[in-house]
């Protein structure tokens, strides 16, 4: 490995360099966006790279780091936003010809408390047309590509933040989540994806399509660096009618603390009826390291959970039909097409069918209570099958086509529920694409899931999945030596 491995370390590890002036946050950034430019012809993650902005925030940090000023572990760390995010002065495109010139006058809350917390904002990433979308292939700046085979998807919607991470462009980036759009690229790169409890983080400042589905949450390469910029990210914010005022947490408190005697519980429906085999091999393997962990694997009844998918797909068309109308309307040929018949569809939708979902949306947060009465965590699969091809809409499942709409099939629910979950590396598919899965917690339990998910990445799944990026190490190596 050349000299500047760095850009494989974690933010504890780099933050402990800055600290004792063994690397600078300069040489950090002038590294990582050496990467960029190379690998984003490649891979095609980033839309803006704020390359002026984040070299003067790098000389700040490390004024600020040389005369012994220490914000915390993201002081000097670049972070990447997905392009949904405002940012005062640089362009926020949603990944669509509608926004492609926006700029904003202010920054999102999130990027705020970055910046507090001394963190690098080094770009926007490149996203699926107006965050509507499972495959990340969907963007009027062309498909983000999978950096362990960029003939495949990354999934959707934060596809660029998903990648930009697993190829070591950036130490973390911030994604948002309406049926599993941080927890679906999460998992086909390899790396871990958070949706927190609904209001845990604010949403001000970012271009919503669901009211009532969107979360924002980090997607990094461990499961410790995700407490940690949830540590940033997770605040009470005034601005976002949505927020809510809970206590201020460390989220990596406890996290290495195992999970002997605790209760896993492992749904007995619905997430295995459609479902490729190699996931199931993968989530088994999970299962089994869990037992080996000490944990206590329990089977739990959930009923009622296709009606929750339905309903999560109900709300989700008739908010994002009203999230889109104006451009529906107005520039109807600037809405990328397979978006507009996707979203144009949540127009029948009649008001009491809207109320009947919100009505089972509720009844499902009680099952789930419930259920959590027997465990501490559920565990599922992320997703029920492995990476299609780019720009492919149908794949076989047992025979039968299913669009690769199938693939929120899995993380919808909890966006409904807003539960939190969390997707984390489970090992790999015998054709060398990674395959996550996701512990579902009790609401505002995101300390308990790093505790589970931290000893789960122990076990190796973790290490497996980054080791297998065919351009991580070598194309890291020439890009900057």
């Amino acid at each position: 490995m050349s000299r500047y491995n760095f850009l494989e370390w974690n933010f504890e590890q780099l933050s402990k360099s800055m600290k004792e002036k063994e690397i600078s946050p300069v040489e950090v950034l002038e590294a990582s966006l050496d990467l960029i430019s190379d690998q984003n012809k490649e891979l095609n993650t980033f839309v803006t790279v704020m390359e002026e902005d984040s070299i003067k925030a790098a000389k700040q940090a490390e004024e600020e780091i040389m005369k012994g000023t220490n914000k915390g572990p993201l002081h000097g760390v670049p972070i990447g936003l997905k392009d949904l995010i405002c940012t005062t002065g640089i362009k926020t495109t949603f990944g669509s010809e509608v926004y492609k010139d926006y700029v904003p006058h202010f920054d999102a809350e999130v990027v705020t408390n970055l910046k507090d917390a001394g963190a690098i904002m080094i770009g926007k990433l490149n996203m699926h047309a107006f965050a509507y979308g499972t495959t990340g292939d969907r963007s009027f700046f062309g498909p983000v590509k999978n950096p362990h085979n960029p003939k495949k998807i990354t999934g959707g919607s934060s596809s660029g933040s998903a990648a930009a991470v697993a190829s070591y462009q950036c130490y973390g980036s911030v994604g948002s989540d309406t049926g599993g759009s941080i927890r679906m690229p999460a998992s086909m790169c390899g790396i871990v994806g958070m949706k927190p409890t609904f209001g845990r983080v604010s949403r001000y400042g970012a271009i919503q399509l669901c009211p009532t589905l969107d979360h924002l949450g980090p997607m990094t390469r461990t499961v410790t660096d995700n407490a940690l910029l949830l540590n940033v990210l997770s605040s009470f914010d005034e601005k976002d009618r949505y927020s809510v005022a809970s206590k201020k947490e460390n989220f990596t408190e406890g996290i290495n603390a195992g999970i002997k005697g605790k209760k896993i519980g492992i749904p007995t429906s619905f997430y295995f009826d459609i479902i490729d085999t190699e996931v199931q091999r993968v989530f088994d393997s999970a299962v089994e390291n869990c037992r080996l962990l000490g944990a206590e694997i329990v089977p739990v009844e959930l009923p009622g959970m296709d009606d929750l998918l339905t309903a999560q797909q109900v709300i989700l068309a008739a908010e994002a039909y009203t999230s889109l109308e104006r451009h529906l309307s107005n520039t109807p040929e600037q809405v990328e097409g397979e978006v507009r018949s996707r979203a144009i569809a949540g127009m029948l939708i009649q008001a009491s069918e809207y109320i009947q979902m919100l009505q089972i949306k509720h009844k499902a947060v009680e099952m789930h209570n419930k259920a959590f009465e027997q465990v501490d965590v559920i565990l599922t699969p992320t997703l029920p099958m492995v990476p299609t091809n780019i720009d492919q809409r149908m794949t076989d499942s047992y025979g039968l086509q299913e669009h690769v709409r199938i693939f929120a099939r899995l993380t919808g629910p909890s966006n409904t529920t807003g539960l939190p979950a969390i997707s984390v590396p489970g090992g790999m598919s015998q054709c060398g694409l990674p395959i996550g899965v996701q512990f579902i917690g009790k609401a505002y339990a995101e300390k308990e899931l790093y505790r589970f998910a931290y000893a789960l990445e122990q076990t190796g799944a973790y290490r497996s999945s980054l080791s297998s990026n065919r351009l991580g190490k070598s194309t890291l190596e020439e890009a900057v030596e």
